[in-house]
């Protein structure tokens, strides 16, 4: 091929992909959806309850990203480039955790990390899975968390356990699948709720 005829189809190429609808495709713009899980009622604390300290939540193997997720037909897991949390998962869920047994009754205080005030309980834990399962239209949340209680030097396991839930999914859109992973979480923190009652 002589160098007059490469350099023509070079100079051609551009034309050619604009033919081929490259240049017609919509710009897709990032959604950020908010992860939300509250208690539906909210219990004052009882005379003498203790103070909690709820530490971080570690994210899982995976759940450090902020793309929503799915559990596919082969066990693989796919994650959205376009539709993601507004805050890393793990983030979001140790806030709901911490709202929800403040509002819980069972303490009379619930603490985040770096508070001066003295814990008579410490929960710490890793979120283990969020995603839906578009096979059984079900949204899948588990969080697995340790409570201890600290007098002194002296450290007591209250709790060790694996909580997780699914909740319905009512169709297939993103709107949908983070209404359906929200309440999945909102199951799990009722059953870390009736597990430290």
């Amino acid at each position: 091929m002589s160098p007059m005829i490469k350099r023509r189809l070079f100079l051609a190429a551009p034309l050619l992909l604009a033919n081929c609808g490259l240049s017609e495709r919509p710009y897709a713009e990032r959604r950020q959806w908010p992860l939300v899980a509250r208690r539906p009622t909210r219990q004052r604390p009882r005379p003498g309850a203790p103070v909690l300290l709820v530490r971080g939540l570690r994210a899982g193997p995976g759940l450090d990203q902020r793309g929503l997720q799915s559990l596919q037909a082969d066990g693989s897991i796919r994650s959205d480039f376009y539709e993601e949390w507004a805050a890393p998962p793990a983030l979001a869920a140790e806030e709901a955790l911490r709202q929800w047994l403040a509002d819980s009754g069972l303490f009379s205080a619930v603490l985040a990390p770096g508070s001066r005030l003295e814990a008579d309980q410490v929960l710490e834990g890793e979120l283990t899975g969020l995603w839906t399962i578009p096979a059984t239209s079900q949204a899948h949340c588990a969080i697995g968390a340790t409570v201890v209680a600290q007098r002194g030097a002296t450290t007591r396991v209250l709790l060790q356990q694996r909580f997780a839930a699914e909740a319905p999914m009512a169709g297939t859109s993103s709107r949908e699948a983070v209404e359906a992973q929200s309440a999945a979480m909102a199951a799990v923190l009722a059953q870390i709720e009736a597990a430290l009652r």
